[in-house]
């Protein structure tokens, strides 16, 4: 564990520094794209920071390669080189969106590549544990299911990507819960191959949020961009496939309500968000005759802002959910089903309660409003 907080904490402090260096480098060259329409900000803000949690990933992996109880996870040097060279990947096309706005096809057939990188290089979802067994899955299904569920990882991160602080949040409390996972997984199977590359990669992640959350919370100073919200899906992705392509259930034990289902519901559900805001946003475009990647102003927390919160109030809304969601789904390891249950029920109240905040408050206001009107004679 000491060797995971070490890497966390090194990702984190270059992260930062770099960022740092990236927003003083910006301002000085105006390196900052001009508002658009859709954004939220009304003044242009540099949207580089994701260079900074890729060299912080870096340098990470790097530190991690020299520590005698990570040294396994390097073993097998070729899943490592395919991480880098699919961030590599996802990196290039996320900068030249962010300077240049790439049209779509070019981003996905780059998401595309950087996704089949991944999967020639080892890290593929090989079985799927399915209804209490091993279910293993043909090369060409493996592949095509590992490319597919790393394009729709990254996309669905990146549209969640429109509040200052909301994608490394979220990640940050996604990938704690999933590093207690995967960690666990790994002291209680031994099987410390795939884990321990699960493990590193959501340390790294997390150090790479931390150090970039203090100059993108609100009121933001850099964005991560496209950049580091596409680095963000893809190392989410790579970690989730790590563990639930190729975990055994019965390895899990009894305690659990569905312990075959685990591996791929905490995947699920630390993404529940982003991947809700991705389906109704690729439904939404195609009705409307348009790109599934067609950019507009309608996605969640869009929405939450038109009901009446403040930039702030939709930023901790969607950390509440995520947290319920993540830590609720966790539970069921750890504490009887109904317990589980519960908690989640709970959550689930308390945080619509807390969403559909502004609909209660404008029925009063509604009320007023048609009183002062009633007694000048004037029309609503």
């Amino acid at each position: 564990m000491i060797a995971y907080l070490l890497v966390t904490a090194i990702s984190a402090i270059v992260t930062f520094v770099l960022a740092f260096l990236i927003l003083k480098l910006s301002h000085r060259y105006r390196l900052y794209p001009k508002v658009r329409e859709r954004d939220v900000h009304t003044r242009p803000t540099p949207r580089l920071g994701g260079i900074a949690m890729f060299i912080g990933m870096i340098v990470a992996f790097v530190v991690a390669s020299q520590l005698p109880n990570l040294s396994l996870i390097f073993s097998e040097p070729l899943k490592v080189w395919g991480l880098f060279a699919a961030a590599l990947i996802i990196v290039l096309i996320g900068v030249g969106d962010d300077i240049w706005d790439l049209d779509w096809m070019t981003k996905l057939a780059g998401q595309i590549i950087a996704g089949g990188v991944l999967a020639w290089s080892g890290v593929q979802i090989y079985t799927l544990p399915i209804f209490g067994g091993v279910t293993s899955l043909s090369p060409t299904m493996s592949l095509a299911l590992t490319v597919l569920a790393v394009v729709l990882v990254m996309n669905a991160i990146n549209f969640i990507d429109g509040l200052d602080g909301l994608v490394a949040g979220v990640a940050l409390i996604a990938n704690g819960v999933f590093f207690i996972y995967s960690y666990i997984l790994a002291v209680n199977t031994n099987q410390s191959e795939y884990y321990n590359l699960a493990s590193l990669i959501t340390a790294v992640l997390i150090g790479a949020c931390i150090g970039f959350l203090p100059l993108n919370f609100y009121p933001a100073k850099l964005f991560m961009g496209d950049a580091g919200a596409l680095l963000v899906g893809l190392l989410m992705a790579a970690s989730a496939i790590s563990v639930t392509g190729n975990v055994d259930p019965e390895s899990l034990g009894g305690r659990q309500l569905l312990p075959a289902f685990i591996p791929i519901l905490l995947p699920a559900a630390v993404l529940t968000l982003p991947l809700l805001d991705f389906a109704l946003a690729v439904i939404r475009r195609l009705l409307a005759g348009k790109s599934p990647f067609a950019a507009d102003r309608k996605h969640l927390h869009h929405r939450l802002m038109d009901m009446g919160h403040s930039h702030l109030q939709s930023v901790l809304i969607f950390y509440s959910w995520t947290a319920v969601v993540a830590v609720g789904c966790l539970s069921f390891m750890f504490v009887p089903w109904y317990v589980s249950t519960i908690f989640i029920a709970v959550g689930f109240v308390v945080c619509t309660f807390l969403t559909l905040g502004p609909l209660r408050r404008r029925t009063p206001l509604r009320r007023e409003a048609e009183a002062a009107s009633e007694t000048k004679g004037l029309p609503l």
